[in-house]
């Protein structure tokens, strides 16, 4: 199974939602449930589109989200 690009720390995050706004290929969505804290979390809604350009990572202000380049 290859590795991801894109690990979103669902504990980290605070359901802010800037990396869904600012994702140029619309990969990410708001997840179903919530994390420890009480905030909807975010998901991969299709890691295929995703182009690991970092933009989500860049927006997220909880440092929640790494995307690894493809090699």
């Amino acid at each position: 199974m290859p590795e991801r690009k894109i690990k979103i720390d669902k504990e980290r995050c605070k359901g802010c939602l800037y990396c869904i706004e600012f994702c140029p290929r619309k990969s990410l969505v708001v997840g179903k449930g919530s994390n420890a804290r009480g905030y909807a979390f975010v998901e991969i809604n299709d890691e295929g589109k995703c182009t690991s350009c970092a933009i989500c990572a860049l927006m997220c202000p909880e440092a929640a989200i790494e995307v690894r380049k493809d090699k």
